[in-house]
This record gives structure tokens, C-alpha cells and sequence, in this order.
């Protein structure tokens, strides 16, 4: 409830006016970001997956995550595909252990070597 207030007083004090400078980098760096991750999820992750359903599920659970979070991947993979397309058993076993297990670890000794450093 208190992250909830906080969050409502800053966002309704920002002035946005501020910030106008830096919208049309936001913007661009945006734009990159969006289209690196769609070519990286159309020929590096569908093929690697092996170009089938399964693959076309695992490649919205990586662009879910690739812009998001975790809980973005799973909802893509949720509600987008698999909702109306049927189950696809293999993506929800690897997109979550990949995003939960694989990639917090990773963080986790990448901030310790740059500490160390």
C-alpha cells in the first residue's frame, strides 16, 4: 500500500515539460531496442529453437523478456499465444528457468565481478 501511495505522489508531481529534452532519445533508444530484439528473437532464436510452435511460443516468452521482465515473458507467452493457440508444454518449462534460474545467477556473479574490479 505504501509502494502504491509513493508511486502515486511521484507520478503525479513529475513534470514531464522537464524532461522534454530527453524524449527524443528516449524515443530512439526505444526504437533500437524494439527492433534489435524482433531480429534477434526472427533469426537467431525461432531457428535455434527449431522454427516449429514450441519455438514460435519461446521466441514471445525471449521478446516478453527482452523488453520487460520475467513476468512480461510470461504473460506473452500466456495470454497472447497460447490462449488461443493451445499449450505448448516445452516453453513453459524453459522460458521460466531460463529468465528465473539462469539469467539471476549470471546477474548475481557479473555484479560480484564488477565489484571485485
Amino acid at each position: 500500500m505504501s509502494l502504491g501511495l509513493f508511486l502515486t505522489m511521484a507520478l503525479m508531481g513529475l513534470q514531464l515539460w522537464e524532461l522534454q529534452a530527453a524524449f527524443g532519445f528516449v524515443a530512439v533508444v526505444l526504437a533500437l531496442q524494439v527492433g534489435v530484439a524482433v531480429l534477434y528473437t526472427l533469426f537467431v532464436v525461432f531457428p535455434a529453437m527449431g522454427r516449429d510452435y514450441e519455438a514460435a511460443v519461446i521466441g514471445a516468452g525471449f521478446g516478453g523478456l527482452s523488453l520487460g521482465s520475467t513476468a512480461a515473458a510470461i504473460a506473452n507467452i500466456h495470454t497472447a499465444i497460447t490462449q488461443q493457440h493451445g499449450a505448448a508444454h516445452r516453453a513453459f518449462i524453459i522460458v521460466p528457468l531460463v529468465c528465473g534460474f539462469v539469467i539471476d545467477i549470471a546477474n548475481s556473479l557479473l555484479i560480484a565481478l564488477l565489484l571485485w574490479l
